[in-house]
């Protein structure tokens, strides 16, 4: 790995949560969620500007800012800039945070719109430095996101400003290339190398190992599909609706796992921290339970066994 590769602990703490996803969590709540991971030995944190409109940051700033600077890592993200919008302060956020839409969110991957959001993130945040910035979701924007946003964060990172560079998405293959054609440290994949689906190991994955860069993998659940012992027939899977066949094959996998003694939760987990290239995985974590249970799970001894059962009969695209 490179030099500039962030100290990350091996399970990080995903606070979209803390954005009030999907519903409110109270501030109360997510602070003892930030706790119980601290006590848990969790000291990677993650964020972005779009979880909650800024209230994530704001939250976890909050929550670390009695915490000894040096012991913990926090990773946040550029590309969506919050521009304030009064005329629709009276409706809810229409990208599944439970919180007033008292702005909006524009794409600007310009070398200012990069030195713009994290300023801003480092006023919500009241850090004095961010360790990890990622380019958030630049699917639509390769061509500024490769030749502008990337060299903004470069002389960043130089000026000592930032520390690690990357970018964070729901996709493999463009990470791929940002991790091939462009100066990053440390990328994060969501949803793409799972127990379900193993695309990332096509393309980021090798990429990855050649050019020493870390990968940190979030979406481990694809959604929650995942995230329980046996998949319900509403699950969600790339946040809607889970098709039929992904759910029957989703439960499949969770009947395997019970027969060595593992639920599907801890064998997604333990999955994706088996690849060399894994540096971290980042879970959301709403409460203080949430983060005991995922702590367990990470826990959890799972054999080798069982990664050889589920290719055998088609489950993993490979042979772990």
């Amino acid at each position: 790995m490179t030099g500039r590769q962030p100290h990350l602990t091996a399970l990080g703490f995903g606070a979209s949560q803390g954005g009030n996803l999907y519903r409110v969590t109270s501030d109360e709540d997510f602070a003892a969620a930030v706790d119980a991971a601290w006590d848990g030995g969790i000291r990677y944190f993650d964020t972005a500007p779009h979880y909650g409109l800024g209230l994530s940051e704001r939250r976890l700033g909050a929550a670390l800012r009695s915490r000894p600077r040096d012991e913990y890592v926090v990773s946040t993200k550029v590309g969506r800039l919050l521009v304030p919008s009064p005329e629709t302060a009276h409706l809810r956020d229409p990208d599944g945070f439970d919180v007033p839409a008292e702005h909006r969110r524009v794409w600007d991957f310009s070398r200012d719109g990069v030195r713009r959001s994290l300023e801003a993130s480092l006023r919500r945040t009241g850090l004095d430095r961010i360790d990890v910035v990622y380019l958030h979701d630049p699917d639509e924007h390769w061509e500024q996101a490769a030749y502008e946003a990337v060299p903004a964060l470069v002389e960043l990172r130089e000026q000592g400003v930032i520390g690690a560079i990357g970018a964070g998405m729901n996709q493999s293959a463009m990470l791929a290339r940002f991790v091939a054609e462009t100066d990053v440290d440390v990328v994060m994949c969501a949803g793409r190398f799972t127990l379900l689906e193993q695309g990332a190991l096509t393309d980021l994955l090798p990429a990855a190992q050649a050019r020493r860069v870390g990968v940190v993998i979030a979406g481990v659940y694809n959604s929650g599909l995942l995230a329980r012992d046996m998949p319900p027939s509403d699950a969600v899977y790339d946040y809607q609706q889970a098709p039929a066949e992904v759910i029957e094959h989703a439960r499949r996998a969770a009947q395997v796992c019970r027969a060595y003694g593992v639920t599907l939760p801890e064998a997604a987990l333990a999955f994706v921290r088996r690849h060399p290239a894994v540096v971290s995985t980042v879970v959301g974590m709403r409460d203080a339970a949430q983060v005991t249970e995922t702590l367990r799970r990470t826990d959890a001894d799972v054999p080798d066994q069982l990664w050889t059962a589920l290719y055998e009969v088609g489950l993993l695209d490979v042979q772990s």
